[in-house]
């Protein structure tokens, strides 16, 4: 058996050194204000620098130690608001999504995931973390529906994202119908139907998917 492999995000660094800069450009700002009104304007610097330190240094802090693990099983992703298990028999392919705008092709931001199953994860996937995705995803929804000028297939998905849906005979409602509907619609826009973020890795994207295929393929192969 294969031995796990973790991914560490590189998003995370620094996490203590940002919210401690933030900290201390906050009490400077407070300084500032109580020490003389001729301050105000270098004060107001220091709290605008002190809130955007302080909130990008929790932003990563609140950030799973570990994002991505290479189990013998399957790929796990961690998100701050939950996790994600996809089995290896259950993922069809892996690689980076691309928007298509006139005649130019750009990669995305992305690890797609495309599934054989969609209900294994609708099945899985826990209620917060599927919320959480559902207003992630949003501006990649959006602008993947822009680009390909397919404004009447935005309206359809609108009008039908609070349906119930049906997978694999199984009936879903609530947010687990949202989020298969955002899967599907997804998939059909862009070919996957999950997506992590490559700042949450710990390499270049074509280095992660290299390690990712090689890996699936032995572990696959020592079933």
């Amino acid at each position: 058996m294969q031995e796990s492999i973790i991914i560490r995000a590189v998003s995370k660094r620094n996490g203590w050194t940002f919210t401690l800069i933030g900290v201390v450009a906050l009490l400077c700002a407070v300084t500032l204000f109580i020490s003389s009104k001729a301050l105000i304007g270098p004060g107001m610097v220091s709290l605008i620098f002190g809130i955007i330190f302080t909130v990008l240094g929790i932003a990563k802090l609140i950030q799973p130690e570990v994002s991505v693990e290479l189990r013998a099983q399957g790929l796990v992703y961690h998100h701050h608001r939950g996790t994600i298990y996809l089995e290896w028999d259950n993922i069809l392919r892996m690689d980076m999504p691309r928007s298509i705008q006139g005649f130019d092709h750009h990669e995305l931001p992305y690890i797609g995931v495309r599934l054989k199953q969609l209900s294994l994860l609708i099945d899985d996937i826990p209620p917060r973390l599927a919320t959480g995705l559902l207003t992630e995803q949003r501006p990649l929804l959006m602008s993947s529906l822009t680009l390909d000028g397919e404004l009447a297939d935005l309206e359809r998905y609108l009008n039908s994202e609070f349906s119930p849906v049906i997978l694999d005979g199984k009936a879903y409602s609530g947010v687990q119908a949202m989020f298969s509907r955002r899967c599907e619609q997804l998939n059909a826009q862009l070919g996957y139907h999950v997506y992590i973020p490559v700042d949450c890795l710990d390499r270049a994207p074509r280095e992660f998917l290299t390690l990712i295929r090689e890996y699936k393929q032995r572990a696959l192969v020592a079933k």
